[in-house]
């Protein structure tokens, strides 16, 4: 462990409903030159990098702990993480940082703190909609994957967006003290922000300016695919009853416009946070990461937001960038999980993490030396209540386990029809292969993977 005066600064910034696909260093072809493709270019960029659960809570709680949920029991958005798991904040103050959280967790309960120091900036709270193109009522019914959302897609502002302005103004605030601090010598230690965004979670509505940037440039995703070919109960079920089995090509463009428009307004918020980070010669100083707590559909495979294990939906961005510049704009392909960032946020800032977590270490792929990839990246989604659909059906039932390794992507249900996909030739995952001739050896091994992994509820 080195002495804290010795450390780097941490900058963690962790968006909300981020697609991986939806950014110039990841092949965007849409966005432009961005912030976040610009930091890529002197970090590392991982390509291969997985939640562990697609829905906020359970994928944040495992980010926090190190811990998959299984682990933490926090299965669904309605769950609270005990008080007693350890965090990366815990960590981070234990070894002399005074962690500082400004805006989105979504820790649920009385324990907003998890180990933090303070907090700047609260999570969002009821919101309201508004703008030339939307109704001016309640983010009732417009936030989730049903119609009403795509319907009122647009330009306007929702308040997720307004609550990040304000996450934004409070962590410039907070960057520019700190970095002066640290260049008079008032500050003996370097500063920790966890930086929190909404964006660009839905609802699908953008600044006008931002809607306009994508709105005659925008394409339709991939081989949408057809209602009748959606074989799979759970996702038959839910397009049906989110009634999203037929949207108009019109819908989906403007949805998707405000989308990209609201990665846009976020990548220049973070921008503009990277340029106070250079105005006070603290940029060489710092370590910064960025990724996002799940993906979103954005009307691939005709769907929206997320709760399903298509890339789409489980597959994220993670961009590091060290004091040292290690990496060079170079890109890993090994298989992360999320629960791997505590233990490399520790390691790279010089830390221990806590014992017994489910996380690895990827920080000597950071820096370019021999690393002990994962032979395969798991997910688990469990079936919450009342999110965004009409009825329970499926709450209760097992979860959906994702076994990802370097060719397959293996969807387990312990009760109904699992799912198999050749990433190497199917990489838009549109054929179920589970029944190939010569699969069977596959299928089994990954079954048990999927049963030795999890646990039940």
């Amino acid at each position: 462990m080195t002495d804290s005066a010795t450390r780097p600064n941490l900058l963690y910034i962790h968006s909300d409903q981020h697609a991986q696909r939806v950014l110039d260093c990841y092949g965007d072809p849409l966005l432009g030159e961005t912030n976040l493709g610009r930091l890529a270019a002197s970090g590392t960029v991982f390509d291969n990098v997985y939640c562990d659960s697609p829905i906020c809570v359970p994928s944040r709680m495992s980010m926090l702990t190190g811990l998959r949920p299984y682990e933490t029991g926090v299965w669904t958005n309605e769950q609270q993480l005990d008080p007693a798991f350890p965090t990366l904040a815990h960590s981070l103050g234990a070894a002399g940082y005074l962690p500082v959280l400004i805006g989105r967790m979504h820790a649920n309960g009385p324990d907003q703190l998890h180990g933090y120091t303070k907090r700047l900036v609260g999570d969002h709270g009821p919101n309201q909609i508004g703008g030339p193109a939307v109704d001016r009522g309640g983010l009732e019914g417009t936030a989730g994957p049903h119609r009403i959302s795509l319907i009122k897609s647009g330009a306007g502002q929702s308040a997720y967006q307004v609550h990040d302005e304000d996450v934004y103004r409070e962590a410039k605030s907070f960057l520019t003290d700190a970095c002066r601090e640290i260049q008079t010598g008032r500050r003996q230690i370097p500063f920790n922000l966890s930086l929190g965004f909404m964006l660009p979670h839905p609802p699908y509505v953008a600044l006008r300016e931002d809607f306009d940037r994508f709105a005659d440039s925008m394409t339709l995703p991939e081989k949408q695919v057809p209602m009748e070919d959606v074989r799979h109960p759970f996702l038959r079920w839910w397009r049906t009853d989110t009634e999203i089995q037929e949207v108009p090509d019109e819908e989906v463009l403007r949805a998707r416009a405000a989308y990209w428009g609201l990665v846009w307004r976020m990548d220049q918020w973070i921008g503009d946070l990277i340029q106070v980070l250079r105005d006070h010669d603290q940029f060489d100083n710092t370590l910064i990461i960025y990724t996002s707590d799940h993906g979103e559909m954005a009307g691939a495979h005709r769907m929206w937001t997320k709760h399903n294990m298509y890339e789409q939906s489980v597959r994220v961005p993670l961009i590091v960038r060290t004091p040292d510049h290690a990496g060079g704009g170079t890109a890993r392909e090994h298989i992360v999980e999320q629960v791997d960032l505590l233990p490399t946020m520790a390691e790279l800032c010089g830390l221990d993490a806590p014992g017994g977590l489910d996380g690895r270490s990827f920080a000597a792929s950071v820096r370019g030396e021999r690393h002990a990839a994962r032979e395969f990246a798991y997910s688990e989604y469990y079936f919450c209540r009342r999110v965004f659909t009409a009825d329970d059906r499926f709450v209760g039932k097992p979860p959906i386990i994702m076994v990802r390794t370097d060719r397959w992507k293996f969807n387990y249900l312990s009760w109904e029809r699992s799912e198999l996909f050749d990433l190497e030739n199917d990489p838009g995952e549109f054929r179920n292969a589970i029944d190939d001739a010569g699969n069977a050896g596959i299928v089994k091994e990954l079954t048990k993977i999927a049963e030795s992994t999890s646990r039940p509820v």
